[in-house]
């Protein structure tokens, strides 16, 4: 996506730019020769006024033909050697932006011209380089992330597999260490799966795998797959499912559904309620989950979709800030959205909304 604005810029950019180098050559050529007609017309009559030419010119028109060529010439060229340098000038202003945001420097603006050709390219070209940089943004605060991510579960599987090496060790304490050794590599497994899923979802532009299934019946599966996490936490499940069917990538769709429910099993305290609807209508079909769990700040919710963004900053609770990002970027492939109602100290609710 990313990709394709860059390239639409471009192609913009060299459009208006092709225009406005056309508009300020024309504008060029017709000031030269205005000034050059308008200086020679004058000379020649300031000559023929005081008699420098009465000797040249004679009954034939070849002298002032000559005398108009070589003024025309003389003129001309220095006035194009001289008035080049200031249209051109925000021609070398655009050179000189272009090569900053090609070293990374995203904070380079163009001024705003008088042109009105020239202020549309400035204006356009300004708003590249602003998204640029908020591409640039997300790309540095991603790699910081998943550094932090991955790095945190392999420092906890090096120390306590130093920690095994210890013959004192009593087998309680050594089964302990085993489970967090465990834990922390199921941690890190679910991150590549999810960084890969992401790129995999990212790189799609439209769905090609469709297929009818019954998508009640998948939801109901997801809900039974997480029933140990449900059944540890003693959460009351209440599911309410209309028999649908939906056309769609069932695989990716999947992921929606486990994501959400997940997330909604991990926040929500001990012997907490869980409600899960599917509603169809002629338009849409409604999948809601709401939990009575944490809630989310505002603030939180705002960036709740974004990679790697977890609203638990303490990084107290199992999560990596991928699963959100996935569910976002398959809703939108199924052109459906998602919405979220959250409230702090009473829970939070995602729907997901999807074409019939």
């Amino acid at each position: 996506m990313e990709n394709r604005l860059i390239r639409l810029r471009s192609r913009i950019f060299f459009n208006l730019g092709k225009k406005a180098l056309a508009l300020i050559l024309s504008l060029h050529v017709f000031i030269v020769l205005l000034l050059t007609m308008s200086i020679v017309a004058f000379t020649i009559v300031f000559m023929f006024k005081h008699g420098f030419l009465s000797e040249i010119t004679g009954p034939t028109i070849l002298g002032p033909l000559m005398v108009l060529v070589i003024s025309s010439t003389i003129v001309g060229t220095t006035l194009t050697a001289f008035l080049s340098r200031i249209p051109l000038k925000p021609i070398r202003n655009i050179v000189k932006a272009f090569n900053k945001v090609s070293n990374g420097d995203f904070t380079v603006r163009l001024p705003i011209s008088s042109i009105e050709e020239f202020n549309v390219f400035a204006k356009s070209f300004n708003r590249m380089v602003e998204e640029l940089g908020s591409l640039e943004m997300l790309r540095s605060d991603f790699v910081n992330n998943f550094s932090h991510e991955f790095k945190t579960p392999i420092v906890s599987l090096r120390g306590f597999a130093k920690i095994l090496k210890d013959p004192g060790l009593s087998e309680e304490e050594r089964n302990e260490y085993l489970d967090i050794i465990i834990s922390e590599s199921d941690r890190l497994s679910e991150l590549a799966t999810n960084v890969l899923t992401l790129t995999a979802v990212e790189n799609l532009n439209i769905i090609s795998s469709k297929s009818e299934f019954d998508l009640s019946e998948q939801i109901r599966r997801c809900v039974l797959m997480l029933e140990s996490k449900w059944s540890d936490k003693k959460l009351e499940m209440i599911i309410d499912l209309d028999d649908i069917s939906y056309t769609g990538d069932e695989d990716l769709l999947n992921q929606i559904w486990i994501n959400l429910i997940d997330n909604a099993i991990k926040f929500s305290p001990d012997q907490g309620k869980i409600k899960i609807k599917l509603k169809s209508s002629e338009k849409d079909i409604t999948f809601k989950v709401l939990d009575n769990g944490y809630g989310m700040e505002e603030e939180s919710q705002k960036h709740i979709f974004d990679k790697f963004y977890q609203g638990d900053h303490s990084h107290s609770t199992e999560g990596n800030g991928l699963g959100l990002a996935i569910v976002n970027k398959i809703v939108k492939l199924h052109q459906g959205e998602i919405k979220i109602q959250s409230e702090v100290g009473v829970g939070t609710a995602f729907t997901v909304i999807l074409p019939n």
